[in-house]
């Protein structure tokens, strides 16, 4: 990101995010995209505090990923 600011200095957002697409590994952008993915889980499930709803969650869980 400071090589884009030094070279680029007036970048539109678009130009910067095209730039950290590019610069982002596939498996890094993976593990974020998995590591959200579970906190938002997580924050439902606290937050509810149901077990109607953390099993209804587990149900489409299964649906979403059978096997």
């Amino acid at each position: 990101m400071h090589q884009l600011e030094a070279e680029e200095p007036d970048a539109t957002y678009d130009e910067i995010v095209a730039y950290v697409d590019y610069e982002t590994t596939p498996s890094f952008k993976r593990r974020v995209v998995g590591a959200l993915k579970a906190a938002g889980e997580t924050a439902i499930e606290e937050v509810l505090d149901n077990p109607y709803v953390n099993i209804t969650k587990d149900c489409i869980k299964g649906w979403m990923n059978p096997g």
